[in-house]
């Protein structure tokens, strides 16, 4: 399943929200909200769980955007990235102790968020342990993956997959693709690299050519010489069978 990017944007100038929100739009994001105050921001993140918050930094109302991003951290650890224009140094300065992933300063271009969007997602993967960076497609496109998705460019857009929604991946020459019920990805890494990537105890490898997302076995064949996965019949090598079994707890 593809899912953007799911970003809130939190502006008290609404023609300025606006212009972002089509910004995003434009870019492939799923906009979540746009909401002018921190105290319908905070109501905002527990309805819809984005995945990345765009702070306006001088708010009106009982919460500016600095006291905001701060209750955003604690509560849900959601990256925050401040909007700035001119903002005075102690406000700059109480800004940088909550932590944000990056800093744009109005006016900006479509360019300038989308390279700190795609910044935050490498700075997020880089603090889950054990997470790791792997490229995709071509020198300027990535992927990211966490501990229970991936963050992929695919045909311009940054997308959001879970890993339990992948099938299987398969071998492409020095490549592999990565399936889903209703898309492909072409990923310029091995299969032995993405393997070591996911998590051992849901992907099993059953063929040099594939590994599968145990979940999402349909059938096994009587001889455990082949399982189907949705519309897929793949083969299971005799070195892997045992192991298939085992993890199936066959009796």
């Amino acid at each position: 399943m593809m899912n953007p990017v799911k970003i809130l944007i939190v502006e008290d100038e609404m023609i300025i929200a606006a212009d972002i929100s089509m910004m995003l739009s434009g870019l492939g994001y799923e906009i979540t909200g746009i909401t002018p105050r921190g105290e319908d921001a905070l109501k905002s993140m527990e309805a819809t769980l984005p995945d990345l918050v765009l702070m306006d930094i001088t708010l009106k109302g009982t919460l500016d955007g600095v006291e905001t991003a701060r209750l955003i951290y604690e509560q849900y650890q959601t990256p925050v990235i401040f909007l700035t224009s001119h903002t005075d140094d102690a406000t700059f300065d109480r800004a940088k102790t909550t932590r944000p992933y990056a800093f744009i300063s109005k006016p900006f271009q479509p360019s300038d968020l989308q390279r700190a969007i795609e910044l935050a997602m490498v700075r997020l993967a880089e603090e889950h342990s054990g997470q790791a960076l792997v490229h995709v497609g071509g020198p300027q496109e990535h992927a990211y993956i966490l501990a229970d998705r991936i963050f992929v460019r695919h045909k311009g857009k940054m997308i959001k997959i879970y890993l339990q929604d992948i099938l299987f991946a398969e071998a492409e020459r020095s490549y592999c693709k990565i399936f889903t019920c209703d898309t492909e990805y072409l990923m310029t890494l091995s299969l032995g690299a993405l393997e070591e990537k996911l998590n051992s105890r849901d992907f099993l490898r059953i063929h040099r050519s594939h590994i599968i997302n145990v979940a999402k076995i349909d059938a096994i064949s009587d001889g455990y010489n082949y399982v189907n996965i949705g519309q897929k019949t793949l083969p299971v090598s005799r070195s892997f069978q045992e192991e298939l079994m085992q993890r199936l707890k066959v009796i």
